[in-house]
């Protein structure tokens, strides 16, 4: 498997469904920024169809529009219609993934958590998705709201160090100091002592690093 992090405004997207599981799917895709969906189901339930819009058709794609798509979402469908759906789209180039198939999948859709822009993605390779979800919720009690505002702040530092003339290299080094200076990340069992004597090695290292630079 290779984790990566698709951009959805870029890409045509297509969802098979009618019911609870292709409502779900959508609204991950629409957090995701999906800007290009249509959605197509031959019985849709009422709460797809509200939450679908003007992206709903109300019938099953044809080999030519899910030909145009890039990636196809196919949930709640009998196995052979599944598979079926899955071998057109992807006869056409299109990466695929079923509900609850994996063996018909090209994609995995991890559980997500996210913080504002900082998003943390658990996949268990279609093997158990409940643990998937479960390691969300674990990490979701480490990683609160506050990580968009630590990210803001990240995010400004190192573009004021890429001004300066920081390579990728030094960038990083400066932003694991500096996390480590602001203890975000200190290991839950070290005790206080730990995490201060921590922060004040890597408080004096990016005062050094700052106090060189000037």
């Amino acid at each position: 498997m290779l984790p990566m992090v698709l951009d959805l405004t870029r890409l045509r997207l297509v969802l098979v469904g009618n019911g609870a599981a292709a409502e779900r799917r959508l609204a991950l895709l629409d957090e995701a920024g999906a800007a290009d969906l249509s959605v197509y189901a031959d019985d849709p339930s009422p709460s797809l169809a509200h939450a679908a819009g003007s992206r709903l058709v109300r019938r099953l794609p044809s080999a030519q529009e899910l030909a145009a798509a890039r990636m196809v979402f196919i949930a709640e469908r009998a196995a052979r219609q599944a598979c079926d759906l899955a071998a057109t789209a992807r006869a056409a180039g299109a990466l695929v993934h079923v509900e609850d198939e994996p063996a018909l999948c090209d994609v995995h859709a991890p559980a997500t958590l996210r913080r504002g822009e900082l998003l943390i993605a658990v996949s268990t390779g279609g093997q158990s998705p409940a643990l998937a979800v479960q390691v969300k919720r674990f990490l979701g009690a480490l990683f609160g709201t506050e990580w968009q505002q630590r990210l803001d702040e990240l995010a400004a530092l190192r573009h004021g160090w890429r001004e300066g003339g920081a390579d990728s290299e030094t960038v990083a080094r400066w932003t694991e100091e500096w996390v480590g200076r602001q203890g975000w990340l200190a290991p839950n069992g070290a005790t206080g002592g730990e995490r201060s004597l921590a922060a004040a090695r890597s408080a004096a290292a990016l005062d050094a690093i700052f106090a060189s630079r000037h």
